[in-house]
């Protein structure tokens, strides 16, 4: 099987290692994109921009390999938009069917979608809709049914919505796939599958697929549902950023909870993400932190979705430093000025390790990581070590002053929804534990 063409990404590096001298203004973008791009105050592209736009503005179907926090998603919505503004509509469309479907795998990094998008659609005036599961059902679908042109949403939901006849897809001109790897983890390939499948062929439209990492799988979608797509790579030589201070603890388990104290009251975080393997882990550590004075926000798939955003909101004006979350968060969250992110648990997937420390260290900025290799996860490290390409520094737990804790404080307890409710709320679905070595990623 031939696969695509890899474009490898060195674009020359001006004032920021986060930009390049690629100016938006010198790309042929339709003028209603420049005005919302200065409006937005965006002059250089970064370098997923600079390699993957000039391909999508001529047409060429790109396939992305970038991770979060790099630029992808103004990336593709330019592309998405400029499909929109400088091609007709097909005969069929009715003025009422979407021309732009865009897929992601949660719920959170939709609505970032949609707000990117908003953001540049101040002079283009396209109706965006943005659909995902655990809230307004009847609401979302009226928007559909009044007018679409951009549809952005989680495949749950989406899938519910076009079962019903909701949107049909026969008008579509532009194909986004976001975080494509994710959307394996998840369990929703099959849908995703099920959409492109009636989607216009793809010679008939732009097809655009961005992933942290193009393993095999990924990239035999992207062969199967593409036109000929190129392969555009600008991660750079380490697959964890060079910009994130790594450390690796070996704690008893015992010692986890004295020792993550210990490190908070060392390093004072000014805003912190402490992410754990399993709920249970996740109640435990947020009951420790706000025991002893750490006040914090705790985040997994059960937390019903107005109090998600709530939550999410109260971390990012800085109520809570901290933010406890299972891999739920690992991915869609673009939270500024995460100064230090926590592997309490280490992560069985090496992909998540690298989508676990992005969270800090974004659009430039520096940050510490600091993972707990402990009884339960320690047989984790190698392969992680393995697929970042580097060792990590150890520090010793005997080298803090471990307290001991005060009590920890019982969180209230809630509901645990299905998987996929009727509505199609896009809850992690339930599949056996998986190991991942560096060789199959």
């Amino acid at each position: 099987m031939t696969f695509f063409p890899i474009i490898k990404g060195n674009a020359s590096i001006s004032m920021s290692a986060h930009l390049t001298k690629q100016a938006f203004s010198t790309l042929p973008l339709h003028e209603t994109l420049q005005g919302g791009l200065r409006s937005a105050g965006f002059e250089f592209c970064t370098p997923i921009q600079a390699q993957s736009l000039p391909l999508l503005l001529a047409g060429q179907d790109v396939a992305g390999q970038a991770q979060t926090g790099t630029g992808k998603t103004v990336a593709f919505l330019l592309a998405t938009f400029q499909r929109l503004l400088t091609t007709e509509p097909p005969k069929n469309w009715d003025g009422k069917q979407p021309r732009a479907f865009i897929l992601a795998p949660t719920r959170e990094l939709a609505n970032q979608i949609a707000k990117d998008a908003m953001l540049l659609n101040k002079e283009a005036n396209l109706r965006i809709v943005v659909a995902y599961g655990g809230k307004d059902y009847e609401k979302q679908k009226t928007a559909i049914t009044d007018g679409v042109d951009i549809l952005i949403g989680t495949p749950g939901r989406l899938l519910d919505y076009h079962k019903q006849h909701v949107f049909n897809l026969k008008s579509i001109q532009a194909v986004v796939l976001d975080e494509a790897d994710r959307m394996f983890d998840l369990g929703f390939i099959k849908d995703v599958r099920y959409f492109l499948r009636r989607v216009p062929a793809p010679t008939q439209r732009l097809g655009m697929l961005f992933s942290a990492t193009l393993s095999y799988k990924v990239t035999e979608l992207a062969y199967e549902h593409m036109n000929n797509p190129e392969k555009v790579e600008v991660t750079a030589v380490r697959v964890a950023s060079n910009r994130i201070e790594e450390t690796v603890y070996y704690p008893a388990n015992e010692e986890k909870i004295p020792l993550l104290l210990a490190i908070i009251k060392r390093f004072a975080p000014p805003r912190g993400i402490v992410f754990v393997n399993t709920k249970r882990a996740a109640d435990k550590v947020w009951g420790f932190l706000e025991g002893n004075g750490h006040k914090a926000a705790l985040l997994s798939g059960d937390v019903p979705q107005k109090k998600r955003e709530s939550l999410l909101k109260h971390f990012q004006d800085g109520e809570f430093p901290f933010l406890v979350a299972t891999d739920v968060a690992a991915r869609g969250l673009h939270i500024p000025e995460v100064s230090h992110v926590f592997n309490y648990d280490l992560p069985q997937d090496v992909e998540d390790y690298v989508h676990r420390i992005g969270r800090t260290a974004r659009a430039g900025a520096s940050g510490i990581a600091i993972t707990f290799a402990c009884e339960d996860y320690a047989f984790s490290l190698p392969d992680i070590e393995a697929y970042i390409k580097h060792k990590l520094p150890v520090a010793m737990a005997s080298d803090e002053i471990l307290e001991d804790p005060k009590p920890a404080i019982k969180p209230e307890k809630r509901p645990v929804p299905p998987s996929r409710n009727k509505h199609g709320d896009s809850a992690k679905r339930s599949h056996p534990p998986r190991r991942k070595s560096a060789n199959n990623g």
